[in-house]
């Protein structure tokens, strides 16, 4: 276990269908010195069995660790925990990776690189982003994903290890939605910069059954999550995210998260009903920024029922 330069770590949960793929397309990476850590989340179906014939043979430091089911976070905290490389990164259990994944996240020269993904759904596969520079400051980087100027999912970051550990960065356990993004966004404060690669080399397989699409309300979450962030970025003396995050993230985070409620046909009174729960109304109302967005906020807020059938009437009218 020495020289490990990189721990690749994969959290599986009842994942035997796809995890043989994801695990070929680690196995058949073309750099040296990694190692792979899979820990098997309490799986019910022979998803251990799998993995176990995967890594059984290969020329590959790697490690199978099973619990008992407690949770996607937990399962990568644990990884985290046994990992022994001088960066972290992270691949679901139902994606792929291309063979240069790890050579071009590697990158000792900064806390953090960054590659693109694409979404896959059958055929279709989204477009990546491109960025203009090989660099960028992690401050610049946190600010452009809190304006929504840029796609961005956790697994598309290598981390380095020593900031992970000694600064207690952890997924929490406390949340089922956006817990990725809090770890990422947290993570990024403790470095300087990105190192960037504009070559897609992650590809995120978007399925009926994935948890994203079965979440219900639980995807307000994001809301506490990103409270969570205004207020750890007030005490690293980032007073501006923490305002963008309040008059911005958070606001569109809810309008978001609102119209894919009513988009995948739930109850308007329910969804209305959890928002007037979660004080999300009075959250809304907080929006600084693009006066067309603002516009449509003030609208729902004004009369929620009469936006809803205006929305679902445009909306019917395109399908």
């Amino acid at each position: 276990m020495d020289n490990i330069k990189v721990s690749v770590i994969v959290p599986v949960f009842n994942n035997s269908e796809y995890i043989g793929t994801t695990l070929d397309s680690i196995i058949a990476q073309d750099f040296d010195g990694f190692e792979i850590i899979v820990v098997d989340d309490g799986s019910t179906d022979d998803s251990l069995e799998v993995i176990s014939d995967k890594l059984k043979e290969v020329d590959i430091a790697n490690t199978i660790i099973h619990q008992e089911n407690q949770g996607v976070s937990s399962a990568r905290n644990k990884g985290i925990e046994v990992s022994s490389g001088d960066y972290l990164v992270f691949v679901d259990a139902d994606d792929c990776i291309s063979q240069n994944h790890l050579s071009n996240l590697y990158n000792i020269e900064s806390d953090f690189s960054l590659i693109q993904l694409v979404k896959k759904e059958g055929e279709k596969t989204s477009n990546p982003h491109n960025y203009s520079a090989d660099y960028i400051s992690t401050k610049d980087f946190i600010e452009m994903e809190l304006n929504m100027q840029i796609p961005f999912n956790f697994v598309q970051l290598s981390y380095k290890s020593d900031i992970i550990k000694n600064n207690s960065i952890r997924f929490s356990k406390e949340y089922i939605y956006g817990e990725d993004t809090h770890f990422a966004l947290k993570a990024l404060a403790y470095g300087d910069r990105i190192s960037v690669s504009n070559e897609v080399t992650y590809y995120y397989i978007q399925r009926p059954d994935s948890a994203i699409r079965t979440s219900d309300f639980r995807r307000f979450d994001i809301v506490k999550i990103f409270e969570d962030l205004a207020d750890f970025y007030k005490q690293q003396g980032w007073d501006d995210l923490a305002d963008l995050i309040i008059t911005s993230r958070i606001p569109k985070a809810i309008f978001g998260n609102m119209n894919y409620f009513f988009y995948n046909s739930y109850d308007f009174d329910e969804v209305i009903a959890k928002m007037k729960e979660l004080d999300l109304f009075a959250k809304l109302s907080k929006f600084e920024g693009d006066s067309k967005f603002k516009f449509k906020i003030k609208l729902f807020l004004l009369n929620p029922k009469i936006y809803y059938k205006v929305w679902k009437k445009f909306k019917n009218s395109i399908d």
